[in-house]
C-alpha cells in the first residue's frame, strides 16, 4: 500500500544481492526494484570510470553522464543487466587465471579447490515426478581426488521412487559471488545443465553394479549412482562421480535447460604417420571407492603400431600378462563406500575409475570418471607366480574401452593387476589429428 515513491526509496538502502532477491516477490516489486537510478548508483559505487568513458560494448564506446540521461535513456533494468554482466564477467577472468596453473603429471588444473571457493560453485540434483513437482536435493559431501571429484547425496526424506521421472545434476554459482562469505542458498543463482537422467523403470533399464545387506546400486551413464534400500526399493543415496577435464565449463557454462556443448577440436599440424601409429601417450589411472584409494599411478610412452588397429580401435598397452615387473598390487579391498544420515556401508567388488589419457603435447585427450564392477572369470590363472581367481574390470563409451585382468591373491588378500589395456576408437583419433586410420 506505500506509494511507489517511497517503495523505491526503501530500495535504494538495499545492497545488489538483496535487491534481486526482493524483485521476486512480485511482478510491482520487479519493476520498482529494475529502477535505473539505483542500480547505476551501485555499478558507479562498484566499477568506478575511467574519465568519463566506460566500455559497454566489445565494438563501441561511449561517454556516460551521470546525469539524467544516464537514466532516462535506457530501458529499466538496463544497469542492472550491466552490473549483472560486469560481475560475472569478473568472476570468469578470476576462474580463468586459477585454472592456468596445469599439473604437469594430470595435464589437469591443479587449483581445483581454489576455483570453486572464488566462484561459490556447488552441485545440486533436482527430481522431478511425473505430475511435473519438482524437489532439489542439496545436502551433499565432497570428496576431491587427483582427477575427479566425487559427490554425495542423502536424505531421510527422498520422494518415493515410483513417481519419480527424471533426475537433474546441476552446477550452481551465486549470481554476484562474495569471496568474504560463503554463498546464500537463498540469494539469487544461477544454474547449469550438467545431465539429465531418467528414473522410470530403473532397475529394469539400468545397469546393477552391486549390493550389500541394506542398499543395491545402479549405474546411470554418465558418472552417476543411484543407491536403493533392498527392503523398500526407496532411493538411500545418490552419488555422481566428475572428472576434473570439463568440470568447470559443465557446471558453469550452460543453461538450466541446455547442456554445455564442448567445442570442436581442432586438429593440430603433426608429423604423425598412420603407419607409425600413437606414441608417446601418459596415462594417470585412479581407482577408488570414494573415501579410499586403491590405485593412483602415471604410466609414460604409451604407444600404439600399425600392427596394434583392429575392428576400429587403437590398442595401448599399459600393463603387460606377460611382463610381470609391471604388474601392480592395490592397496585394499576393492569397495564402494556410501552413507546416509543413519547407516554407512562399503559394497565389495565396485568402485570408480578415473581414466586421464594425455596425447604427446600433454593436452588430455580421452578422460572420464565412471563406476564399474569386477566379475569373477571362469578361465584359470595360467601365470605361474600367481595362484588365485582371475577378475576382469570393462568400460566402454563411445570414444573408447578399458579392460583390466585382476589376481586374487589368498595368501596375501590382495588384488593384483596383471593385464590393463586402452582400446582408442579411430574415429575418435581421426577427428583429433585429422588423420585417416
Amino acid at each position: 500500500s506505500l506509494p511507489s515513491e517511497m517503495l523505491v526509496k526503501i530500495f535504494s538502502y538495499l545492497d545488489a544481492v538483496s535487491l534481486l532477491s526482493v524483485g521476486c516477490v512480485n511482478k510491482h516489486f520487479y519493476q520498482l526494484a529494475n529502477d535505473n537510478g539505483i542500480w547505476l548508483k551501485i555499478y558507479s559505487s562498484c566499477f568506478q570510470p575511467k574519465r568519463t568513458i566506460w566500455k559497454m560494448k566489445s565494438e563501441q564506446t561511449e561517454t556516460i553522464s551521470l546525469g539524467c540521461a544516464a537514466l532516462h535513456d535506457r530501458k529499466p533494468g538496463y544497469w542492472k543487466k550491466e552490473y549483472i554482466f560486469k560481475q560475472i564477467a569478473a568472476v570468469k577472468t578470476r576462474v580463468m587465471r586459477l585454472v592456468k596453473p596445469v599439473d604437469p603429471y594430470t595435464g589437469l588444473p591443479c587449483k581445483i579447490k581454489e576455483t570453486m571457493k572464488a566462484s561459490g560453485l556447488s552441485w545440486i540434483i533436482v527430481l522431478k515426478d511425473k505430475n511435473g513437482k519438482e524437489r532439489v536435493m542439496e545436502k551433499a559431501n565432497l570428496s576431491f581426488k587427483d582427477t575427479s571429484l566425487t559427490i554425495l547425496w542423502y536424505s531421510t526424506n527422498w520422494p518415493c521412487l515410483d513417481i519419480l521421472s527424471t533426475l537433474k545434476l546441476f552446477g550452481v554459482m551465486p549470481l554476484l559471488p562474495d569471496q568474504s562469505r560463503a554463498p546464500s542458498k537463498n540469494g539469487p543463482r544461477r544454474r547449469s545443465l550438467i545431465a539429465e537422467y531418467h528414473l522410470a523403470n530403473l532397475t529394469e533399464s539400468s545397469v546393477a553394479v552391486g549390493a550389500d545387506k541394506l542398499v543395491q546400486i545402479f549405474s546411470l551413464n554418465p558418472g552417476l549412482i543411484v543407491g536403493l534400500w533392498k527392503e523398500k526399493n526407496e532411493i538411500a543415496f545418490v552419488m555422481a562421480s566428475l572428472h576434473y577435464h570439463q568440470l568447470l565449463e559443465r557446471s558453469t557454462l550452460g543453461s538450466a535447460t541446455v547442456q554445455y556443448a564442448l567445442p570442436p577440436h581442432k586438429p593440430v599440424l603433426d608429423d604423425i604417420d598412420p603407419e607409425y601409429g600413437l606414441h608417446n601417450y601418459d596415462l594417470h589411472l585412479d581407482m577408488h571407492g570414494g573415501s579410499c584409494t586403491y590405485l593412483c599411478g602415471t604410466f609414460k610412452s604409451l604407444f600404439c603400431r600399425k600392427g596394434d588397429i583392429a575392428n576400429g580401435y587403437l590398442k595401448l598397452t599399459v600393463v603387460n600378462l606377460k611382463d610381470s615387473t609391471k604388474h601392480l598390487p592395490l592397496i585394499g579391498t576393492l569397495g564402494l563406500s556410501w552413507e546416509t544420515d543413519v547407516f554407512k556401508g562399503n559394497i565389495k567388488d565396485c568402485y570408480v575409475m578415473d581414466v586421464t589419457l594425455l596425447d604427446e603435447t600433454g593436452k588430455p585427450f580421452w578422460c572420464f570418471s565412471a563406476p564399474v564392477y569386477m566379475e569373477l572369470s571362469s578361465k584359470a590363472s595360467s601365470l605361474f607366480d600367481y595362484m588365485g581367481h582371475i577378475y576382469t574390470t570393462d568400460y566402454a563409451d563411445s570414444e573408447g574401452k578399458v579392460s583390466v585382468e585382476l589376481v586374487w591373491l589368498e595368501e596375501t588378500k590382495e588384488y593384483f593387476i596383471v593385464n590393463l589395456v586402452l582400446y582408442i576408437s579411430t574415429k575418435k583419433v581421426n577427428n583429433w589429428y585429422g588423420t585417416n586410420y
